[in-house]
């Protein structure tokens, strides 16, 4: 174990493990640290169900596209917990990391703080002690009552999609999970608001007109679409003609155009060469990411006699489900592949759901569980895909699934999608690095 493994261990065993959304006890942390959240560089605040992360990855390199420096706080990681803070453009060091976590966990006195509210206050301390131009803070879950809610006027609130996710704690409805989400606005600060559903825009909205926040709304104040291989944003301020982004699907060209309305929202103006630089350069690991190398690659490629292809991605609800699904679907279109999935799921979420929109499209789907608490066993994930009306198989590893997707290759070698969990992608890419 590592000595940030380590401190995140002490830390989390004195930590309750139920999650309990409050704001009052990070502000009483926090009042202890010396208020840092008061000491940070300009901050965009992102919320929403899905495409946070890849939101907050087209922000933070078009900013840096233009000679700025960004601090980063996302949740979860992947493989690192350094992953989550990154001070001025750099993963914060291991002795960094320590230091801010047990400053923080000294101040927390007898307040049982969660894990999450922790870490939230040990990344703020880190900021706020280092310089940076801007800060990119993503909500960990909800809004209204997040660990991250604690800024007082951002430079803009960003809510992405809204879905069904996480029920039990912010709600059944899609007007009650919105409704959560709205809760970073602020009064005269921008609320830039993505594609939503009908219900979710107009709770957004009125949220947003109750707060005295300025709306930016996808479909009103700002658009963007594909046309002819080319990025098409425009807003009041005009158009912008831009390079696609590197990440692929017809979702991230949406994720992109909410991260260009913060920008411009927020007054930033960068020429659209930055901006293109930005797109071709934001990276977001584990959202319809291409393996390339690593011991599964070379399992497959020894498989199937050819260079394989696979795919990874976090996705893990429906709406995430429809979007990776039309990535896939997209691909079919252009190059014809069987399509085969190896997925695993957490118990809490709605396998049934995310598995639906791949009913027709993929012709195996082999099941697995990644090594996570809370995950659901191969044979549960395997009844999810079938009632969803898929051909489902459990299997006993990755490896053996591996092997199986690459049996189904008749006239085509497949292309194999791995998904279903950010818990299993990440167990992915530190067994295949």
């Amino acid at each position: 174990m590592s000595k940030v493994e380590a401190t995140l261990a002490k830390i989390a065993s004195r930590r309750p493990v139920i999650i309990d959304l409050s704001l009052d006890r990070v502000h009483a942390a926090l009042t202890r640290l010396g208020e840092p959240q008061k000491k940070l560089p300009p901050v965009f605040h992102v919320a929403g169900t899905n495409g946070k992360g890849s939101t907050v990855a087209f922000l933070r390199a078009m900013l840096e596209a233009s000679g700025k420096s960004v601090h980063v706080y996302t949740s979860p990681h992947l493989v690192r917990f350094n992953e989550r803070i990154v001070v001025g453009g750099n993963q914060i060091s291991d002795d960094a990391l320590i230091d801010a976590l047990e400053r923080t966990d000294q101040a927390m006195g007898s307040d049982l703080l969660t894990y999450f509210e922790t870490t939230t206050c040990a990344a703020l301390l880190a900021f706020s002690e280092s310089p940076a131009d801007f800060a990119i803070i993503e909500v960990g879950l909800g809004g209204r009552l997040d660990a991250t809610n604690v800024l007082e006027t951002p430079l803009a609130a960003v809510v992405t999609p809204v879905d069904l996710d996480h029920q039990s704690f912010l709600g059944n409805t899609i007007d009650e999970v919105a409704a959560e989400k709205a809760g970073i606005f602020r009064r005269r600060a921008p609320a830039v608001i993505a594609k939503q559903s009908p219900e979710a825009m107009a709770v957004l909205q009125h949220h947003a007109q109750k707060t005295g926040a300025t709306i930016h709304a996808f479909g009103e104040q700002w658009n963007v679409h594909s046309e002819h291989g080319r990025l098409i944003y425009q807003d009041d301020h005009g158009l912008c003609d831009l390079d696609l982004p590197r990440l692929p699907g017809g979702h991230q060209i949406e994720n992109a155009g909410t991260a260009i309305a913060a920008l411009r929202a927020a007054g930033i103006t960068l020429d659209e060469a930055a901006i293109s630089k930005g797109l071709n350069n934001a990276h977001w690991p584990a959202r319809m990411q291409r393996l390339t190398r690593g011991p599964l690659i070379e399992q497959a490629r020894a498989a199937l006699g050819v260079e394989p292809e696979i795919w990874l991605d976090g996705g893990h609800n429906p709406h995430a489900g429809r979007a990776i699904s039309a990535v896939m679907a997209d691909f079919e279109a252009r190059n014809p592949r069987p399509l085969v999935m190896i997925s695993g799921m957490q118990a809490n979420k709605d396998a049934v759901g995310y598995f639906a929109p791949f009913a027709g499209l993929a012709q195996a789907v082999y099941c697995v569980a990644a090594e996570h608490d809370g995950v659901m066993g191969p044979t549960e994930v395997t009844a999810a895909a079938r009632e969803a009306g898929l051909n489902a198989t459990s299997s006993a590893s990755i490896t053996d699934a591996i092997h199986a997707a690459c049996a189904q290759k008749e006239n085509e070698p497949p292309r194999i999608l791995i998904s279903g969990s950010l818990y299993l992608a990440g167990e992915i890419l530190r067994e295949n690095a």
